[in-house]
């Protein structure tokens, strides 16, 4: 028996379909990804900045109009000190004004040259982060379904959205700052040095105790922002899940507890954020305390040497100027590499994807394209699990001749709807073989494959967008009279033509403004549409009315005519016509035949017919 979660919810724990080990609403689950211990801070950058490094002559402007706003930001103090000695202490007029105008182009001049490398580092970031999210969504499409299986889809959001934008507001800001910074620190050293060796060495007392700071600081806010983007994702994934479920929520009157839950969840995550916002704001403070107390020094040190005559005014007014500029840096520097952090912890989780194993990077590349498929199908002592522990499919044989209809029945969780994702390659199989036309699906391409086969979900699954586009999803180079042509054989045109605007009509999320059964036609016309050589109906009509179960079989004959097809059902209504029934009991075909043979045997599926067919009457 499934074993109640948290929430009251069951999970499944050996039966037909994978097990869900995403976060549920009672909590999180174990997940596939480790989410416990961050990984090596210069491994991530190495990884993120290959990403920069494609946007190679943005990146050339953004350093060139650094240097040159670092170059004019030094250029400032000295003109200042010069104004002092030669014109104001002397009492000297002529050339000051000019000076004083030379002053203010070279500060108008640096401040357009900021707006260009601010202008160009907001594309280059924005373009890296672009490439960044495609990559990610390009490997979530290459990923095998057990991944999705075991992850909840607001988590995984979180990451395409939430984790890549820190990592675009973190580069927009740093890599400048960080070149910036870094300019300013070497300039304003070798100039404080020109000026005067001993109030350098004052002034560099500063830097031993900044390192210690940052490094402890660094040290603790990483982990911090890693645990907040996790709590994120937990929550971003809860809140999806309940919105999604909002039905049931409503239903079992379960608003209280949910909310109990969400600010349970909000709770942590507000209780992260906090740490790390305090810890990674404890950097301005401590920097703005080493500094002052290094300006105090010069500024006392230099009062005194200037007192004494060993210098000038001038020069103490351009040292203090440049010390700040010294320290300024170092203080950037510290605050930067404390958001980059932030970051680094985004990137960590979009990069725990990308490190994952696609399901075609086991693919022989001389794997088998299926042309033409007759659909001969044999499962060869097929055993499988979801859990190499919990086997579902024990040594499972059975044969399906070119337009056989193969039906499968048997009790929740024996192994019916597992036997099609195996079929489909969704999963790979443990032991034995399955071959189609005589050759081991193994040896096949899995696009190919798939694309010889056609399956119609009990939860028939439309997407946002028009009736005609999610028609052609089965097909996409299918013209509108193909389209049409599909719905009729599918008896979904007579409901079609009957909406405001037809097959043009807008489906809002997941089909809401179209009852189930439509949904199921349009996703049956789909299939017909896609013209598979294997077919799959899984429950197709056990959710939908008696009456639009006789449209909806109507449209499953049309379409099974001819093809080899795989049904599974409850209704054995549904099945008689079956050439074979397959009865599925513990991962094993327990029985075998057609319907008059099993209904003579007077076994397993005797015990379910004779049941359904006492309750009907």
């Amino acid at each position: 028996m499934p074993q109640p979660t948290k929430s009251g919810i069951p999970s499944p724990s050996g039966g037909g379909v994978p097990p869900m080990m995403g976060r549920g609403p009672g909590g999180p689950g174990p997940m596939i990804m480790n989410k416990a211990k961050p990984k090596q801070a210069s491994a991530t950058l190495k990884r993120l900045w290959s990403y920069l490094n494609r946007q190679r002559w943005g990146l050339i402007t953004v350093y060139i109009s650094t240097i040159l706003s670092s170059v004019i930001a030094l250029i400032g103090p000295f003109l200042i000190g010069k104004a002092i000695d030669q014109f104001i202490m002397p009492n000297k007029h002529e050339g000051f004004l000019s000076l004083c105008l030379l002053m203010i182009g070279i500060y108008v001049l640096g401040s357009l040259v900021s707006w260009v490398q601010v202008y160009v580092m907001t594309g280059v970031s924005q373009r890296t982060v672009l490439e960044l999210r495609h990559d990610l969504f390009d490997k979530y499409q290459q990923l095998p379904l057990r991944f999705f299986d075991t992850h909840n889809t607001g988590e995984l959001m979180s990451r395409t959205t939430n984790d890549i934008e820190n990592v675009s507001n973190s580069l927009n800001q740093s890599v400048t700052q960080l070149l910036n910074s870094l300019i300013m620190l070497a300039g304003s050293l070798v100039i404080m040095l020109k000026l005067n060796v001993s109030l350098t060495l004052v002034s560099m007392i500063s830097i031993p105790l900044v390192l210690l700071a940052t490094k402890r600081i660094t040290r603790v806010t990483r982990k911090y922002f890693k645990s907040q983007q996790q709590h994120l994702g937990e929550l971003n994934g809860y809140i999806e899940e309940t919105i999604s479920g909002q039905k049931i929520v409503k239903l079992f009157r379960r608003e209280p507890v949910v909310i109990q839950q969400f600010q349970s969840i909000n709770r942590n995550l507000n209780r992260v954020g906090i740490k790390a916002q305090i810890v990674s704001g404890l950097v301005g403070p401590v920097m703005n305390m080493v500094n002052n107390l290094s300006f105090a020094l010069i500024a006392a040190i230099g009062g005194w040497m200037a007192f004494n005559g060993h210098t000038s005014v001038g020069i103490i007014v351009s040292f203090l100027n440049y010390s700040k500029q010294f320290g300024r840096p170092i203080t950037e520097l510290a605050n930067q590499f404390n958001l980059m952090q932030s970051a680094i912890a985004g990137a960590e989780r979009v990069f725990e994807v990308f490190d994952l194993k696609t399901e075609y990077e086991d693919q022989s590349s001389h794997a088998a394209k299926l042309d033409t498929v007759q659909g001969h199908v044999e499962f060869q002592q097929v055993s499988f699990g979801y859990n190499p522990a919990t086997p579902i499919l024990k040594q499972v044989s059975f044969e399906a001749a070119p337009g056989d209809m193969i039906a499968l029945v048997g009790p929740t969780g024996a192994g019916k709807t597992t036997i099609v994702n195996l079929l489909t390659r969704f999963y790979e199989i443990d032991e034995g073989d399955i071959c189609i036309d005589g050759q081991s699906i193994k040896e096949m391409d899995k696009n190919s494959l798939r694309s010889k086969v056609g399956i119609v979900l009990q939860d028939a699954y439309v997407f946002s967008g028009s009736i005609r586009e999610n028609i052609r999803f089965g097909r996409l180079d299918a013209t509108d009279q193909e389209v049409e042509a599909a719905a009729r054989l599918a008896n979904a045109d007579r409901f079609i033509i009957r909406l405001p605007e037809g097959y043009d009509t807008i489906l809002a999320a997941e089909g809401s403004n179209i009852s189930h059964g439509q949904r199921q036609l349009l996703t049956i016309a789909r299939a017909i549409l896609a013209d598979p050589a294997i077919l799959i109906l899984d429950e197709a009509t056990s959710s939908v009315d008696t009456r639009t179960e006789m449209h909806v079989q109507e449209a499953m004959k049309t379409l099974m005519k001819g093809r080899t097809s795989f049904v599974i059902a409850h209704r054995l209504s549904t099945i008689q016509d079956a050439d074979r029934i397959l009865f599925i009991r513990d991962g094993r075909i327990a029985e075998q035949g057609s319907h008059h043979e099993l209904l003579e045997a007077k076994g397993y599926y005797y015990e379910l017919y004779s049941s359904q067919f006492q309750r009907a009457i």
